[in-house]
């Protein structure tokens, strides 16, 4: 009898502490896209947010473990309950979680700061009580008569379980179906069962009348320095991997909680994998499988390729699980004895810190270009097991960076070779030279360092760099993302690059400064807009600088105010040496730096035309395509005043959502997609997507019955975007 109860309560524990762990990693990892998303519409819509946030939350986590290492540490288990209660109690301070009212980011400085202010006053006291969670009940756990006290770090195995279940549910299940508001009372209730769960736990722990750090039996000799300084850099390769990956897809694709969390909940999974009790993915067959997939990774990155996307975000993808698999897996085969156990997760949670400080803080003022990513891919190759039976010496050395050398060397003689014969090194040259060198590189995989020191050769010769390097005469690198005003001598342009999008172009010949080309020609739909709308007087207020090209469709006596949030960007459209456009406007374009609709919000201006094109390399400002901004846009619009929005993207299919918005404000509204042919494409025309809305049909001009000019085309079940519900899954295209 007494067995059976003694197996029942030990059944009870193990529920109470496992659920507990659940819900606190769940809450933990529902909150961080959530707010991030809260906080996205103030900045833009810029995926810096994202990593930013990513250095917040980790470095709370941080504080987090480190609250929880001295707590067990120095006080005695009913002490520890009770702190932990009025801890845990005090975060409802501050709940429901929402953004601060009269919080706006600076204009001309850096916002990182000010973001990070944002996050510790918005959500930062919640966010610690939950990040203590997972460390400090582990650890109470270890001190207790269960069976599986001796090796608790299946709790970590459960609780990264649970983060799993709030990341992918965010983007699948919860962003889709509930607005921000409701979101954020539903993690409200989500704390509230938390916190009983840990007062229960509590409880449990401060009955047992003891210190949980005395179980003598299972303590485990110091931790060397040495040690640690490995688990932290295993700990720092993965997280900075991963936030390089996020921040190379993200940029290009859209900054949404979907494309943040997958490359997250992989690393989340390498946790859940490496820490169950029997791994069911050995530690060997992901450190054989990491060499196969760098080697297509380097061939994507090496032609900057961005086609078939499943195809390249799904190689990033892989190598960061491939990655954190085996970093991970070196630390779960190091773990110390679970007296230890909250100064290990300290440590980790010091490494995942460091690697998302460096990407998001030092990066950004170190590199112009993202060279963080490429610097994680090769520490990763280093931190692979060695698996070689020679002993190291001065030749081994000598040759660890005498091979690596000569492979670079390779790379740029072919190029030289290949571009002396006046051929294209493209990307048929690249993928075959690459699939020549792969032989020697995946034979170096058994030696680490030589492998990284290869891969590092490689990326740096880098032979369509090499091939471009000469064009670009700006790069320069802010919080949006990274800036480039390349020169095309074969065709006599400048070109505005951000991330992989063009954001503006110049012809360099005769009235260059006056015929805008490209998104804006006038042989497209901007020119059709400006012909039918651009009458004396014109009051125009545009949302996005890009190289200021629409400024050629100017004409005197008009006003023209352009809304641009990146400092960057404007100072490059205003200079002479790359594009002309401002400095040859018929009317001086007045540029005020901002987000556009914060600052159209606090402005009484009143303009015949809004013109909406902002956007972060192919990234879209969802705040930018809601009712409330087209209500907004609606009240600063003169009578007879018509809103413009310039569509184009490669991923999404924004016309439906625009169709949306005008049936739903009672708009008129009429689409022009423009699809070049060769003979466009020779004469400077790019492909574009441009949408008109008015009140009244009469107030389009001549867009409202040209054949070019069509209604919308809708999509049945799309719900209208609001400020707290947008889906861009609902428009993949």
């Amino acid at each position: 009898m007494t067995a059976t109860r003694e197996m029942a309560d030990n059944a009870g524990m193990l529920a109470l502490f496992t659920l507990t762990v659940l819900v606190s990693a769940t809450l933990l990892f529902l909150v961080q896209p959530m707010f991030a998303r809260m906080v996205l519409p103030l900045l833009g819509g810029t995926p810096a947010v994202w990593n930013t946030a990513l250095v917040f939350y980790q470095v709370v986590l941080l504080a987090g473990y480190g609250y929880a290492h001295l707590l067990t540490s120095r006080l005695h288990a009913r002490s520890q309950a009770i702190i932990h209660t009025l801890v845990v109690l005090a975060a409802f301070a501050i709940l429901p979680i929402a953004v601060p009212r009269g919080w706006s980011p600076p204009t001309e400085s850096n916002p990182v700061p000010w973001v990070l202010a944002l996050l510790a006053v918005g959500v930062g006291l919640p966010f610690f009580v939950v990040s203590t969670t997972g460390p400090l009940m582990q650890r109470w756990f270890s001190g207790s008569a269960h069976p599986s006290a001796r090796d608790p770090y299946f709790l970590y195995a459960a609780s990264n379980v649970g983060s799993m279940v709030g990341l992918l549910g965010y983007p699948f299940l919860i962003e889709p179906a509930l607005r921000l508001r409701q979101q954020s009372t539903m993690w409200t209730a989500g704390y509230v069962l938390l916190a009983l769960l840990v007062a229960a736990c509590a409880w449990q722990t401060g009955r047992a009348h003891r210190r949980v750090d005395a179980a003598a039996a299972i303590a485990g000799p110091p931790v060397p320095a040495r040690r640690r300084l490995r688990w932290l850099l295993l700990a720092f390769i993965p997280s900075s991997l991963m936030m390089g990956a996020t921040t190379h897809i993200t940029t290009d694709v859209a900054a949404i909680p979907l494309l943040w969390v997958l490359p997250l909940a992989l690393y989340l999974a390498s946790f859940i994998l490496v820490f169950a009790k029997r791994p069911p993915l050995p530690h060997l067959t992901m450190a054989r499988a990491w060499p196969l997939v760098v080697l297509p990774l380097m061939i994507v990155m090496q032609v900057h390729a961005i086609r078939p996307l499943p195809l390249i975000v799904g190689l990033h993808l892989l190598l960061v699980f491939v990655s954190a698999m085996v970093c991970h897996g070196e630390l779960a085969r190091d773990r110390p004895a679970p007296s230890q156990l909250t100064m290990f997760y300290l440590v980790l949670a010091a490494g995942g810190a460091l690697g998302g400080i460096f990407n998001a803080i030092v990066a950004p003022l170190a590199f112009r270009s993202v060279l963080e990513y490429p610097i994680a891919i090769v520490l990763a190759a280093m931190a692979l097991p060695n698996r070689s039976n020679a002993a190291p010496g001065l030749r081994t050395r000598v040759l660890d960076v005498a091979i690596p050398v000569l492979m670079g060397g390779i790379v740029i003689g072919c190029y030289a070779l290949v571009t002396s014969m006046g051929l294209v090194f493209g990307f048929g040259a690249v993928a075959l030279l690459y699939a020549l060198l792969a032989f020697p590189l995946r034979a170096m995989a058994k030696r680490p360092v030589r492998f990284g020191l290869a891969i590092a050769a490689v990326l740096l010769a880098d032979p369509t760099g090499l091939a471009t390097r000469g064009q670009i005469i700006h790069e320069q690198r802010t919080f949006f993302g990274v800036l480039r005003v390349d020169y095309d001598a074969s065709r006599q342009f400048h070109r505005l690059i951000h991330g992989t999008t063009v954001h503006g172009m110049q012809w360099l010949g005769p009235n260059g400064c006056r015929e805008p080309i490209g998104y804006y020609h006038a042989r497209g739909p901007a020119g059709d807009v400006f012909r039918a709308l651009g009458r004396p007087g014109l009051r125009a207020g545009l949302a996005g600088l890009g190289a200021g090209e629409l400024a050629a469709y100017s004409q005197p006596g008009q006003h023209w105010t352009c809304y641009e949030i990146d400092p960057a960007v404007r100072d490059i459209a205003s200079n002479t040496s790359y594009f002309c456009f401002l400095a040859n406007s018929k009317v001086p374009v007045r540029t005020v730096l901002g987000d556009a609709r914060r600052m159209l919000q606090a402005t009484d201006e009143r303009y015949d035309m809004i013109v909406l094109d902002a956007y972060s390399s192919d990234v879209i400002p969802l705040h930018m395509i809601t009712r409330e901004a087209v209500a907004l846009y609606q009240s600063r619009l003169t009578p007879g005043g018509v809103m413009v929005f310039h569509l184009s993207n490669r991923y999404f299919d924004l016309v439906p959502v625009v169709a949306r918005l005008a049936e739903d404000a009672k708009l008129t509204c009429r689409v022009r997609e423009l699809h070049v042919t060769d003979a466009q494409l020779a004469q400077h025309v790019a492909s574009s997507t441009w949408a008109a809305l008015a009140n009244r049909p009469e107030d389009l001009g001549a867009l409202m019955n040209a054949p070019e000019w069509a209604p919308p085309k809708t999509r049945a079940g799309l719900r209208v975007w609001t400020d707290d519900y947008a889906s861009l899954l609902s428009v993949l295209k």
